[in-house]
């Protein structure tokens, strides 16, 4: 990843390789953005599922499931970015 990218995009959470960050400028549905090892998918956040894009599968699984157990926290950060506020980080998977 170049250093401007990770500097230009509100990162939330990283973990196990992969970067998952949210656009303030992005439209419903929510969702948010997922790197991992040069692949990009755009993921739903209610029900989570790749939208967009492209993952591994077993990256796919582990988003999905951190998705999942993390599914208010991604909705808070949704609603913050509509607003163009400060997103709060979300902790990786455990």
């Amino acid at each position: 990843m170049e250093a401007g990218w990770r500097s230009s995009v509100p990162i939330i959470s990283r973990f196990l390789g992969i970067t998952i960050y949210l656009n303030y400028s992005d439209r419903a549905p929510p969702h948010f953005h997922v790197r991992y090892a040069g692949s990009e998918a755009t993921v739903s956040i209610d029900p989570p599922g790749v939208m967009r894009g492209h993952l591994p599968p077993r990256v796919t699984g582990i988003v999905v499931e951190w998705a999942t157990a993390r599914r208010a926290d991604l909705l808070q950060d949704w609603a913050l970015a509509r607003t163009h506020q400060p997103l709060r980080a979300i902790d990786p998977l455990e």
